[in-house]
């Protein structure tokens, strides 16, 4: 009748809440917003921009992104990949604000 699962003690479930903190924002890299592309996805729910890296390796490096929420000019995003760039928009058609 009774499961035989034992619930985390409160040291563990602090461990492992401590171990997702620092690994999001260990690795993040600051960049700022510099240029809105336009909006894509299905219902235009993403914003494409160009952005520039603040720190890190590639330094100054602009690349372009996809942002799911509200973002505007000179925003910073916190990367947590710096090697892979968004595609780009190939449609004339848009969606949302920025047509």
């Amino acid at each position: 009748m009774g499961s035989n699962k034992q619930k985390p003690t409160k040291n563990e479930v602090k461990t492992e809440s401590t171990m997702k903190s620092s690994l999001n924002s260990a690795n993040a890299v600051p960049a700022v917003v510099e240029e809105i592309i336009g909006r894509t996805g299905f219902r235009g729910e993403i914003t494409q921009v160009k952005a520039r890296l603040l720190q890190g390796d590639e330094k100054g490096k602009t690349m372009r992104r996809n942002v799911k929420g509200p973002v505007r000019l000179r925003d910073i995003l916190l990367l947590r990949e710096t090697q892979i760039e968004a595609r780009r928009i190939r449609s004339k058609v848009t969606k949302g604000a920025y047509t």
